[in-house]
Protein backbone atom coordinates (compact mmCIF):
# COMPACT_ATOMS: atom_id res chain seq x y z
CA UNK A 1 0.00 0.00 0.00
CA UNK A 2 1.35 3.36 -0.55
CA UNK A 3 2.75 5.72 2.29
CA UNK A 4 -0.12 7.72 2.97
CA UNK A 5 0.89 11.55 3.16
CA UNK A 6 -1.77 13.39 4.93
CA UNK A 7 -2.85 11.27 7.45
CA UNK A 8 -1.27 10.13 10.46
CA UNK A 9 -1.85 7.75 13.27
CA UNK A 10 -5.49 9.03 13.96
CA UNK A 11 -6.58 11.76 10.71
CA UNK A 12 -4.93 14.97 9.61
CA UNK A 13 -2.81 16.70 12.48
CA UNK A 14 -0.90 19.60 12.34
CA UNK A 15 -0.42 23.45 13.17
CA UNK A 16 -3.11 25.55 11.74
CA UNK A 17 -2.98 27.02 8.83
CA UNK A 18 0.47 25.10 7.95
CA UNK A 19 0.66 22.37 5.76
CA UNK A 20 -1.53 19.82 5.96
CA UNK A 21 -3.17 21.43 8.28
CA UNK A 22 -4.51 24.64 6.06
CA UNK A 23 -8.02 25.12 4.58
CA UNK A 24 -6.92 23.75 1.01
CA UNK A 25 -6.58 20.92 2.48
CA UNK A 26 -9.59 20.39 4.22
CA UNK A 27 -11.36 21.79 0.78
CA UNK A 28 -9.77 18.87 -0.50
CA UNK A 29 -10.47 16.20 2.09
CA UNK A 30 -14.28 17.34 1.48
CA UNK A 31 -14.03 16.63 -2.14
CA UNK A 32 -12.09 13.35 -1.76
CA UNK A 33 -14.41 12.24 0.83
CA UNK A 34 -17.32 13.09 -0.60
CA UNK A 35 -16.64 11.19 -3.77
CA UNK A 36 -15.70 7.90 -2.30
CA UNK A 37 -19.05 8.04 -0.21
CA UNK A 38 -21.29 9.46 -2.26
CA UNK A 39 -23.04 6.54 -3.76
CA UNK A 40 -24.65 5.94 -7.31
CA UNK A 41 -28.87 5.71 -5.73
CA UNK A 42 -30.50 8.93 -6.24
CA UNK A 43 -30.84 9.61 -2.64
CA UNK A 44 -29.34 12.56 -0.96
CA UNK A 45 -26.04 11.38 0.80
CA UNK A 46 -25.15 13.43 4.75
CA UNK A 47 -22.15 14.21 6.05
CA UNK A 48 -22.15 15.35 10.05
CA UNK A 49 -19.51 17.31 11.40
CA UNK A 50 -18.75 17.83 14.83
CA UNK A 51 -16.24 20.31 16.05
CA UNK A 52 -13.92 20.97 19.52
CA UNK A 53 -13.36 24.98 20.33
CA UNK A 54 -10.04 25.78 18.60
CA UNK A 55 -10.52 29.11 16.85
CA UNK A 56 -8.65 27.80 13.67
CA UNK A 57 -12.31 25.79 13.69
CA UNK A 58 -13.66 28.25 11.76
CA UNK A 59 -11.37 28.12 8.95
CA UNK A 60 -11.03 23.78 8.39
CA UNK A 61 -15.01 23.72 9.22
CA UNK A 62 -16.42 25.77 6.07
CA UNK A 63 -13.05 25.06 4.17
CA UNK A 64 -14.73 21.02 4.54
CA UNK A 65 -18.26 22.24 4.04
CA UNK A 66 -17.26 23.71 0.60
CA UNK A 67 -15.71 20.37 -0.84
CA UNK A 68 -18.64 18.20 0.66
CA UNK A 69 -21.78 20.72 -0.80
CA UNK A 70 -19.64 21.19 -4.08
CA UNK A 71 -19.65 17.37 -4.17
CA UNK A 72 -23.38 16.96 -3.87
CA UNK A 73 -23.30 16.03 -0.38
CA UNK A 74 -25.75 17.43 2.82
CA UNK A 75 -23.95 18.75 5.65
CA UNK A 76 -25.12 18.95 9.33
CA UNK A 77 -23.15 21.07 11.65
CA UNK A 78 -23.11 20.41 15.55
CA UNK A 79 -20.84 22.79 16.33
CA UNK A 80 -18.80 21.92 19.60
CA UNK A 81 -19.32 18.58 20.66
CA UNK A 82 -17.19 15.68 22.03
CA UNK A 83 -15.41 13.01 19.66
CA UNK A 84 -17.42 10.17 20.34
CA UNK A 85 -20.49 12.07 20.06
CA UNK A 86 -20.09 12.40 16.56
CA UNK A 87 -19.12 9.19 15.72
CA UNK A 88 -22.44 7.84 17.24
CA UNK A 89 -24.23 10.82 15.83
CA UNK A 90 -23.10 9.48 12.00
CA UNK A 91 -24.64 5.86 12.94
CA UNK A 92 -27.58 7.42 14.48
CA UNK A 93 -28.65 9.71 11.48
CA UNK A 94 -27.60 6.74 9.07
CA UNK A 95 -24.89 9.25 7.73
CA UNK A 96 -22.63 8.51 4.94
CA UNK A 97 -19.65 10.11 6.87
CA UNK A 98 -18.59 11.59 9.66
CA UNK A 99 -16.16 14.09 10.61
CA UNK A 100 -14.45 15.70 13.81
CA UNK A 101 -12.44 18.87 13.20
CA UNK A 102 -10.50 18.73 16.80
CA UNK A 103 -6.32 18.00 17.64
CA UNK A 104 -7.85 15.97 21.04
CA UNK A 105 -5.27 16.72 23.79
CA UNK A 106 -2.78 19.32 22.04
CA UNK A 107 -2.82 22.81 22.11
CA UNK A 108 -5.40 25.63 20.36
CA UNK A 109 -2.23 25.95 17.58
CA UNK A 110 -2.70 22.60 16.67
CA UNK A 111 -5.74 20.86 14.80
CA UNK A 112 -6.92 18.18 12.90
CA UNK A 113 -9.48 16.09 11.09
CA UNK A 114 -11.05 12.64 11.79
CA UNK A 115 -13.45 10.42 9.73
CA UNK A 116 -15.83 8.24 10.64
CA UNK A 117 -17.62 5.77 8.39
CA UNK A 118 -21.49 5.48 8.33
CA UNK A 119 -21.08 2.45 10.93
CA UNK A 120 -19.36 4.72 13.34
CA UNK A 121 -16.01 3.47 13.53
CA UNK A 122 -13.25 5.44 12.14
CA UNK A 123 -11.62 4.80 8.89
CA UNK A 124 -9.06 1.94 7.81
CA UNK A 125 -6.07 2.51 6.81
CA UNK A 126 -7.03 1.15 2.99
CA UNK A 127 -9.83 3.89 2.68
CA UNK A 128 -7.67 6.94 3.85
CA UNK A 129 -5.58 5.66 1.32
CA UNK A 130 -8.37 5.84 -1.56
CA UNK A 131 -9.29 9.19 -0.07
CA UNK A 132 -5.81 10.57 -0.39
CA UNK A 133 -5.35 9.41 -4.07
CA UNK A 134 -8.12 11.45 -4.87
CA UNK A 135 -6.76 14.32 -2.85
CA UNK A 136 -4.04 14.56 -5.16
CA UNK A 137 -6.77 14.98 -8.21
CA UNK A 138 -7.43 18.57 -9.94
CA UNK A 139 -10.06 20.29 -7.85
CA UNK A 140 -12.14 20.71 -10.95
CA UNK A 141 -13.19 16.92 -11.07
CA UNK A 142 -16.51 15.49 -10.07
CA UNK A 143 -18.27 18.31 -9.25
CA UNK A 144 -22.04 18.39 -8.57
CA UNK A 145 -24.70 20.51 -11.27
CA UNK A 146 -25.85 23.39 -9.86
CA UNK A 147 -28.89 21.82 -8.74
CA UNK A 148 -27.38 18.73 -6.94
CA UNK A 149 -25.13 20.98 -4.68
CA UNK A 150 -25.21 19.68 -1.31
CA UNK A 151 -27.27 21.59 1.38
CA UNK A 152 -25.94 23.01 4.42
CA UNK A 153 -27.96 23.16 8.22
CA UNK A 154 -27.18 23.37 11.94
CA UNK A 155 -27.90 20.94 14.60
CA UNK A 156 -28.65 22.83 17.53
CA UNK A 157 -30.43 19.19 18.99
CA UNK A 158 -27.36 17.67 18.58
CA UNK A 159 -25.78 18.05 22.31
CA UNK A 160 -29.00 17.16 24.16
CA UNK A 161 -29.23 13.92 21.74
CA UNK A 162 -25.85 13.00 22.97
CA UNK A 163 -26.59 13.57 26.89
CA UNK A 164 -29.92 11.51 26.59
CA UNK A 165 -27.46 9.02 25.04
CA UNK A 166 -24.45 8.66 27.63
CA UNK A 167 -27.99 9.10 30.80
CA UNK A 168 -28.97 5.68 28.71
CA UNK A 169 -25.90 4.08 29.25
CA UNK A 170 -27.25 3.99 33.05
CA UNK A 171 -30.11 1.90 34.54
CA UNK A 172 -32.58 3.92 35.40
CA UNK A 173 -32.29 3.40 38.65
CA UNK A 174 -28.84 4.81 39.20
CA UNK A 175 -29.08 8.10 40.69
CA UNK A 176 -26.01 10.43 41.18
CA UNK A 177 -28.08 12.10 44.61
CA UNK A 178 -25.60 13.03 47.22
CA UNK A 179 -22.38 12.78 45.13
CA UNK A 180 -20.03 15.68 45.08
CA UNK A 181 -18.32 15.97 41.55
CA UNK A 182 -15.77 18.17 39.63
CA UNK A 183 -15.69 18.03 36.17
CA UNK A 184 -12.89 19.68 34.26
CA UNK A 185 -13.72 19.89 30.29
CA UNK A 186 -10.32 21.05 29.14
CA UNK A 187 -12.02 24.43 28.09
CA UNK A 188 -13.15 21.85 24.97
CA UNK A 189 -15.68 20.02 23.17
CA UNK A 190 -17.41 18.54 26.37
CA UNK A 191 -17.70 22.32 27.88
CA UNK A 192 -21.69 22.13 28.05
CA UNK A 193 -22.75 18.40 27.65
CA UNK A 194 -20.65 16.99 30.37
CA UNK A 195 -21.65 19.06 32.99
CA UNK A 196 -25.32 19.13 32.37
CA UNK A 197 -25.52 15.17 31.92
CA UNK A 198 -23.97 14.96 35.38
CA UNK A 199 -26.24 17.28 37.19
CA UNK A 200 -29.69 15.79 34.76
CA UNK A 201 -28.21 12.18 36.79
CA UNK A 202 -28.55 14.01 40.26
CA UNK A 203 -24.94 14.82 40.47
CA UNK A 204 -23.65 18.16 42.86
CA UNK A 205 -21.33 19.54 39.92
CA UNK A 206 -18.71 21.78 40.24
CA UNK A 207 -17.65 22.71 36.65
CA UNK A 208 -13.77 23.82 35.71
CA UNK A 209 -12.28 24.30 32.18
CA UNK A 210 -15.49 25.34 30.49
CA UNK A 211 -14.74 28.86 29.57
CA UNK A 212 -13.41 28.09 26.12
CA UNK A 213 -12.40 31.45 23.99
CA UNK A 214 -10.62 29.58 20.76
CA UNK A 215 -7.33 29.98 22.79
CA UNK A 216 -7.27 28.08 26.03
CA UNK A 217 -8.23 24.52 25.11
CA UNK A 218 -6.40 21.92 27.21
CA UNK A 219 -4.68 24.87 28.70
CA UNK A 220 -3.56 23.99 32.51
CA UNK A 221 -6.32 21.90 32.22
CA UNK A 222 -7.99 18.56 31.45
CA UNK A 223 -6.68 14.99 31.51
CA UNK A 224 -2.95 15.76 30.71
CA UNK A 225 -3.23 18.78 33.19
CA UNK A 226 -4.35 16.75 36.44
CA UNK A 227 -3.41 19.58 38.85
CA UNK A 228 -6.31 21.46 38.07
CA UNK A 229 -8.76 18.93 38.82
CA UNK A 230 -6.81 17.75 41.93
CA UNK A 231 -6.91 21.56 43.51
CA UNK A 232 -10.75 21.68 42.47
CA UNK A 233 -11.22 18.52 44.27
CA UNK A 234 -9.48 19.50 47.38
CA UNK A 235 -11.02 22.85 47.45
CA UNK A 236 -14.54 21.73 47.25
CA UNK A 237 -14.28 18.34 48.70
CA UNK A 238 -15.64 16.38 46.21
CA UNK A 239 -15.84 12.98 46.27
CA UNK A 240 -14.63 12.43 43.00
CA UNK A 241 -13.10 14.62 40.12
CA UNK A 242 -13.54 14.26 36.52
CA UNK A 243 -10.68 15.30 33.90
CA UNK A 244 -11.22 15.46 30.20
CA UNK A 245 -9.36 16.09 27.39
CA UNK A 246 -10.21 18.55 24.19
CA UNK A 247 -12.37 16.37 22.78
CA UNK A 248 -13.52 14.41 25.43
CA UNK A 249 -12.31 10.53 23.83
CA UNK A 250 -10.35 10.37 26.88
CA UNK A 251 -10.17 10.95 30.53
CA UNK A 252 -8.47 10.64 34.28
CA UNK A 253 -10.39 10.65 37.34
CA UNK A 254 -9.63 12.22 40.60
CA UNK A 255 -10.29 10.43 44.19
CA UNK A 256 -11.38 12.42 47.10
CA UNK A 257 -7.87 12.91 48.34
CA UNK A 258 -6.23 14.26 45.20
CA UNK A 259 -5.14 11.09 44.16
CA UNK A 260 -4.80 10.54 40.50
CA UNK A 261 -6.18 6.95 38.66
CA UNK A 262 -5.00 6.78 35.40
CA UNK A 263 -6.46 4.38 32.35
CA UNK A 264 -5.13 1.08 33.55
CA UNK A 265 -6.49 1.28 36.73
CA UNK A 266 -9.88 2.67 35.17
CA UNK A 267 -10.10 -0.58 33.10
CA UNK A 268 -9.41 -2.63 36.10
CA UNK A 269 -12.00 -1.29 38.10
CA UNK A 270 -14.59 -1.33 35.17
CA UNK A 271 -13.04 -4.90 34.01
CA UNK A 272 -13.81 -6.16 37.73
CA UNK A 273 -17.00 -4.71 38.29
CA UNK A 274 -18.03 -6.09 34.88
CA UNK A 275 -16.97 -9.62 35.78
CA UNK A 276 -19.04 -9.70 39.00
CA UNK A 277 -21.95 -8.75 36.84
CA UNK A 278 -21.38 -11.07 34.34
CA UNK A 279 -20.70 -8.70 31.46
CA UNK A 280 -17.25 -9.07 30.57
CA UNK A 281 -16.90 -10.11 26.95
CA UNK A 282 -13.72 -11.47 24.94
CA UNK A 283 -12.67 -13.16 28.34
CA UNK A 284 -10.57 -10.11 29.31
CA UNK A 285 -9.34 -6.42 27.91
CA UNK A 286 -7.76 -5.22 25.20
CA UNK A 287 -4.91 -2.43 25.76
CA UNK A 288 -1.78 -0.73 24.19
CA UNK A 289 1.97 -1.89 24.73
CA UNK A 290 1.85 0.91 26.91
CA UNK A 291 -0.19 -0.69 29.79
CA UNK A 292 1.56 -1.46 32.89
CA UNK A 293 2.41 -4.64 33.51
CA UNK A 294 0.83 -4.33 37.12
CA UNK A 295 -2.58 -4.34 34.96
CA UNK A 296 -1.60 -7.46 33.21
CA UNK A 297 -1.20 -9.14 36.21
CA UNK A 298 -4.23 -8.21 38.13
CA UNK A 299 -6.53 -9.32 34.95
CA UNK A 300 -4.52 -12.74 35.34
CA UNK A 301 -5.42 -13.38 39.02
CA UNK A 302 -9.05 -13.30 37.96
CA UNK A 303 -8.69 -15.62 35.04
CA UNK A 304 -9.09 -12.65 32.56
CA UNK A 305 -6.42 -12.06 29.52
CA UNK A 306 -4.97 -9.11 28.46
CA UNK A 307 -4.55 -8.50 24.80
CA UNK A 308 -1.57 -5.75 23.34
CA UNK A 309 -1.93 -3.76 20.40
CA UNK A 310 -0.24 -1.05 18.91
CA UNK A 311 -0.65 2.42 20.16
CA UNK A 312 -3.93 3.71 19.33
CA UNK A 313 -7.07 3.41 19.93
CA UNK A 314 -7.98 2.49 16.97
CA UNK A 315 -5.84 -0.35 17.20
CA UNK A 316 -7.20 -1.51 20.46
CA UNK A 317 -11.27 -1.07 18.48
CA UNK A 318 -9.95 -3.28 15.64
CA UNK A 319 -8.59 -5.64 18.37
CA UNK A 320 -11.76 -5.48 20.17
CA UNK A 321 -13.76 -6.22 16.96
CA UNK A 322 -11.89 -8.88 15.98
CA UNK A 323 -12.24 -10.97 19.64
CA UNK A 324 -15.69 -9.45 20.27
CA UNK A 325 -14.35 -7.92 23.40
CA UNK A 326 -16.37 -5.05 24.98
CA UNK A 327 -13.76 -3.53 27.27
CA UNK A 328 -10.48 -1.99 25.85
CA UNK A 329 -8.13 0.89 26.31
CA UNK A 330 -4.91 2.75 26.69
CA UNK A 331 -3.26 4.08 29.81
CA UNK A 332 -3.48 7.49 28.64
CA UNK A 333 -7.07 7.74 29.37
CA UNK A 334 -9.16 6.11 26.03
CA UNK A 335 -11.73 3.90 27.56
CA UNK A 336 -13.46 1.93 24.75
CA UNK A 337 -16.91 0.38 26.05
CA UNK A 338 -18.49 -1.15 22.65
CA UNK A 339 -21.54 -1.89 24.42
CA UNK A 340 -21.89 1.77 24.04
CA UNK A 341 -19.62 3.66 21.73
CA UNK A 342 -17.21 2.60 18.90
CA UNK A 343 -14.25 4.86 19.68
CA UNK A 344 -12.98 6.06 23.31
CA UNK A 345 -15.59 8.10 25.12
CA UNK A 346 -14.59 9.74 28.97
CA UNK A 347 -17.70 10.67 29.86
CA UNK A 348 -19.17 7.39 29.30
CA UNK A 349 -16.24 5.73 31.55
CA UNK A 350 -16.51 8.83 34.15
CA UNK A 351 -20.47 7.44 34.74
CA UNK A 352 -19.21 3.94 34.75
CA UNK A 353 -16.57 4.61 37.69
CA UNK A 354 -19.02 6.80 39.15
CA UNK A 355 -22.06 3.81 39.15
CA UNK A 356 -19.33 1.44 40.47
CA UNK A 357 -18.78 4.45 43.16
CA UNK A 358 -22.37 4.37 44.13
CA UNK A 359 -22.96 0.54 43.78
CA UNK A 360 -20.27 -0.24 46.04
CA UNK A 361 -21.12 2.33 48.16
CA UNK A 362 -17.10 3.18 49.31
CA UNK A 363 -15.16 5.89 49.05
CA UNK A 364 -12.88 6.99 45.69
CA UNK A 365 -9.76 6.09 47.17
CA UNK A 366 -10.77 2.68 48.14
CA UNK A 367 -11.48 1.58 44.12
CA UNK A 368 -8.71 4.17 42.88
CA UNK A 369 -5.68 1.77 43.31
CA UNK A 370 -6.97 -1.96 41.60
CA UNK A 371 -3.67 -2.83 41.36
CA UNK A 372 0.39 -1.85 42.39
CA UNK A 373 1.41 -0.24 39.29
CA UNK A 374 5.14 -1.99 38.46
CA UNK A 375 7.54 0.83 38.31
CA UNK A 376 7.78 1.95 34.48
CA UNK A 377 10.08 4.60 33.40
CA UNK A 378 9.75 6.57 29.79
CA UNK A 379 12.25 8.70 27.73
CA UNK A 380 11.76 10.48 24.79
CA UNK A 381 14.82 11.28 22.32
CA UNK A 382 14.21 13.68 19.64
CA UNK A 383 16.11 13.24 16.10
CA UNK A 384 16.31 15.26 12.82
CA UNK A 385 17.26 12.26 10.22
CA UNK A 386 18.19 8.53 9.81
CA UNK A 387 16.39 5.82 11.04
CA UNK A 388 17.77 5.81 15.00
CA UNK A 389 15.48 2.47 15.27
CA UNK A 390 17.98 0.72 12.79
CA UNK A 391 21.63 1.53 14.33
CA UNK A 392 23.14 -1.33 15.43
CA UNK A 393 23.93 0.15 18.68
CA UNK A 394 20.67 0.50 19.82
CA UNK A 395 19.74 -2.77 18.47
CA UNK A 396 21.80 -4.00 21.15
CA UNK A 397 21.37 -1.68 24.04
CA UNK A 398 17.61 -2.93 23.24
CA UNK A 399 18.78 -6.39 23.43
CA UNK A 400 21.03 -5.85 26.64
CA UNK A 401 18.16 -4.15 28.43
CA UNK A 402 16.00 -7.34 27.67
CA UNK A 403 18.20 -10.01 28.87
CA UNK A 404 18.84 -7.90 31.87
CA UNK A 405 15.37 -8.27 32.84
CA UNK A 406 15.36 -12.10 32.15
CA UNK A 407 11.39 -11.99 31.86
CA UNK A 408 10.55 -10.08 34.56
CA UNK A 409 9.35 -7.38 33.04
CA UNK A 410 9.37 -5.26 29.09
CA UNK A 411 11.44 -3.21 27.10
CA UNK A 412 9.32 -0.98 24.16
CA UNK A 413 11.25 1.20 21.79
CA UNK A 414 9.55 2.90 19.16
CA UNK A 415 9.25 6.12 16.54
CA UNK A 416 6.10 8.46 17.52
CA UNK A 417 3.49 8.43 14.92
CA UNK A 418 3.19 12.25 15.38
CA UNK A 419 7.00 13.80 15.99
CA UNK A 420 10.52 13.00 15.09
CA UNK A 421 10.78 10.89 18.54
CA UNK A 422 12.06 8.07 20.02
CA UNK A 423 9.66 7.11 22.36
CA UNK A 424 11.61 4.76 24.66
CA UNK A 425 9.89 2.41 27.77
CA UNK A 426 10.82 0.01 30.73
CA UNK A 427 9.33 -1.79 33.13
CA UNK A 428 10.12 -4.47 36.14
CA UNK A 429 9.91 -4.69 39.36
CA UNK A 430 13.62 -3.14 40.01
CA UNK A 431 12.94 0.44 39.84
CA UNK A 432 16.81 1.30 39.41
CA UNK A 433 17.53 -1.05 37.16
CA UNK A 434 14.33 0.05 34.66
CA UNK A 435 15.96 3.62 35.12
CA UNK A 436 18.97 2.42 34.13
CA UNK A 437 18.20 0.47 30.98
CA UNK A 438 15.98 3.56 29.88
CA UNK A 439 19.56 5.69 30.06
CA UNK A 440 21.16 3.35 28.48
CA UNK A 441 19.02 2.70 25.24
CA UNK A 442 18.35 6.48 25.07
CA UNK A 443 22.52 7.43 25.15
CA UNK A 444 22.58 4.83 22.10
CA UNK A 445 19.45 6.52 20.46
CA UNK A 446 20.98 9.60 20.71
CA UNK A 447 24.29 8.72 19.27
CA UNK A 448 22.49 7.00 16.83
CA UNK A 449 20.82 10.24 15.86
CA UNK A 450 24.03 12.45 15.53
Amino acid sequence: MKKKSYFGTDGIRGQANQYPMTAEVALRVGLAAGKLFRSTDDRRHLVVIGKDTRLSGYMIEPALVAGFTSVGMDVRLFGPLPTPAVAMMTRSMRADLGVMISASHNNFADNGIKLFGPDGYKLSDAMEARIEAHMDEGLQEGLATPKQLGRVARMDEAQARYIEIVKATLPRTMSFNGLRVVIDCAHGASYKVAPTALYELGAEVKEIGVSPNGFNINEESGSTYPTAVVAAVREYRADIGIALDGDADRLVICDERGQVVDGDQIMALIASAWTEQGRLQGGGVVATVMSNLGLERFLAGRGLGLERTAVGDRHVVARMREGKFNLGGEASGHIVMSDYSTTGDGLIAALQVMAELVRSNKRMSALARQFEPVPQKHENVRFAHGKPLEHTAVLEAIAQAETRLNGAGRVLVRASGTEPLIRIMAEGDDEKLVGQLVRDIAGAVRIAAQ
